[in-house]
């Protein structure tokens, strides 16, 4: 039986992320972006059922509530975000942005 030997490392390139903070650096904007992104869907969806709802008052408590929570979110976002970087200079993680 004859198999192939392969160096792998010229075919995938090492990992490029070494410590916490360029990983972190790598994923948390991503993670914004998508959480805006979620928020921007939210915000519409819950002003297309507040315009869309007319009279009814069920319609406008839901309206009212996805857009309520659209805002939770982008503020639990904004706050999390926030805090990471607070705590990378608070224990010296360098991270790029």
């Amino acid at each position: 039986m004859l198999l192939a030997q392969v160096n792998i490392q010229d075919k995938f390139a090492p990992a490029k992320v070494d410590s916490i903070g360029k990983l972190l650096s790598v994923v948390l904007p991503l993670a914004s972006a998508g959480a805006a992104l979620i928020f921007l869907i939210m915000a519409l969806r819950g002003a297309l059922m507040f315009l869309t709802s007319g009279d009814n008052p069920d319609g406008l408590k839901k309206a009212q509530s996805t857009l309520v929570f659209a805002v939770i979110g982008l503020l639990i976002v904004i706050v999390s975000f926030v805090a990471v970087q607070l705590i990378g200079k608070l224990l010296g993680v360098s991270m790029l942005f």
